[in-house]
């Protein structure tokens, strides 16, 4: 079996709030948002995320989607091009909603790993968590 494409579908609460939060990060429409979706695209590839009313979705799926204050059903993660575009995007995040994890562990929000890379884990306002990461071993 070769699929001839993949996307991902996510539920929200608002769709309006969702598409504020997504655009003010730049990420572009893919097509025309409606009461019930909104969907971007993520990404050189054009990744596509369906961000679907939380009701639409669970109709879909048959079944309820995820508690996201409970646990998560997926992690995206989004690697950026410098380390002045990875402070950026943290400022951006937080000033357009998001929320940027902490990390008990490594007693700071973004940090530094073994490997090479700036990490920052943020969520959207649903609750969604996405991975933001700078390889530092690559030149900017």
């Amino acid at each position: 079996m070769k699929p001839q494409n993949i996307w991902a579908n996510l539920s929200v609460e608002d769709i309006e709030r969702t598409q504020s939060f997504y655009q003010s990060l730049g990420f572009q429409l893919n097509g025309i948002p409606s009461e019930d979706l909104v969907s971007f695209l993520f990404g050189n590839d054009g990744f596509v995320i369906h961000f679907f009313k939380k009701d639409k979705l669970e109709e879909s799926l048959e079944g309820k989607t995820a508690d996201l204050n409970l646990g998560n059903e997926v992690m995206f993660s989004l690697s950026v091009e410098s380390k002045n575009a990875f402070d950026s995007w943290i400022t951006e995040i937080e000033t357009a909603g998001g929320s940027i994890l902490f990390d008990s562990n490594k007693d700071r929000k973004p940090y530094y790993d073994e490997n090479g890379f700036f990490v920052c884990v943020f969520t959207d306002p649903d609750g969604h968590k996405f991975n933001l990461l700078y390889n530092n071993n690559k030149r900017s």
